[in-house]
């Protein structure tokens, strides 16, 4: 077996292994690990971090979590290359803008630091895979609540970040769906830029129009709760309104009947076992990392690890509050 045969199998069997057992005997004192993220204070990056940091932890490893606390594509490139020039074992990323993204990750992975995209992809790039959830689906299983909820009809409003990969499969998920119901209308796409003010102030505007929409459908975690909040300050029923993502505020309008449903992902499983596969990385060395892994039928790596997702509705909330409680041990 060559050298690069026995990279690809030592690989392999680390990444397997990597997830029953961990241990810090092989990790050397200035092993560590960086998740680039923008808006890394809201819930879901605190869930991402519990996971990244846990991880990093139970491999014996340093690890931190780096970005602007807002929506700030451009200072997420920098964080990213300032933690490459901090020469990382390796880098997690969640790309807010894969145009600003691209160049940075190339370097990385020229320099030999290993470098995984989660949540949100920059597939033009090289890094090495991508781990997170099939946003394409769970549009087109947020379309399907839609379709029902609306009963076929119906005018909607979708709240967005135009240009963020995952955001767009989302969408083109729901669009999908929409395109066997042709009653139902995307009347308008909102570009919230990463702050709720938008989402709020948006919906207070559009309830005072003459047509107001009938549907609100939140491609971002943060927009739905303040369209809920909107709807209930003004004590607007019969709107259809489906989330994204399972912070706490979501689950309470779901609960009080503002929100049909939301789409659960994992970002606490994304970012835990992209700290395996990096760790593999590091002490499981591979000839070369600028290698078209996609076109490689025995590439140790796989191009895309699907975490998952969950539709969680008023008759689930509770079974998905349970379920997070025993995970953590309460």
């Amino acid at each position: 077996m060559g050298n690069h045969s026995k990279s690809r199998a030592l690989l392999a069997s680390a990444l397997i292994l990597g997830l029953t057992a961990c241990s810090s005997s092989r990790h050397d004192p200035l092993e560590k690990y960086y998740l680039v993220s923008v808006n890394i204070k809201n819930a879901y990056w605190q869930a991402a971090g519990a996971g990244f940091i846990g991880a990093a932890r139970g491999l014996g490893v340093a690890a931190e979590v780096v970005g602007p606390d807002t929506y700030d594509p451009p200072g997420e490139a920098q964080a990213f290359r300032d933690a490459v020039a901090k020469k990382p074992s390796g880098i997690l990323v969640s790309v807010a803008d894969p145009n600003l993204m691209k160049d940075p990750i190339d370097s990385a992975i020229a320099l030999g630091i290993p470098v995984i995209t989660i949540d949100s992809d920059a597939p033009a790039s090289k890094r090495l895979t991508f781990i997170g959830t099939n946003n394409y689906q769970a549009g087109m299983m947020g379309g399907r609540v839609l379709a029902v909820q609306l009963h076929g009809k119906g005018n909607v409003v979708v709240y967005t970040m135009p240009g963020q990969p995952n955001l767009e499969e989302r969408l083109q998920g729901y669009k999908t769906i929409l395109a066997d119901h042709p009653q139902i209308k995307i009347a308008q796409v909102v570009d919230v830029k990463g702050d709720p003010r938008i989402a709020f102030d948006t919906t207070t505007e559009l309830l005072k129009g003459k047509a107001a929409p009938e549907a609100f459908v939140c491609l971002v975690s943060f927009a739905c709760p303040e369209v809920a909040d909107v709807l209930d300050r003004s004590k607007v029923t019969g709107k259809v309104v489906v989330a994204m993502d399972t912070d706490a505020n979501t689950l309470d309008w779901i609960q009080k009947g503002l929100i049909a449903a939301t789409i659960a992902q994992k970002p606490f499983t994304m970012s835990h076992y992209g700290v395996v596969m990096l760790d593999s990385l590091q002490h499981f060395k591979l000839p070369s990392l600028d290698v078209k892994w996609a076109e490689d039928t025995r590439s140790p790596v796989p191009i895309f690890v699907d975490t998952g997702a969950t539709l969680i509705d008023k008759s689930k909330v509770a079974d998905f509050l349970k379920a997070q409680t025993a995970a953590n041990g309460s």
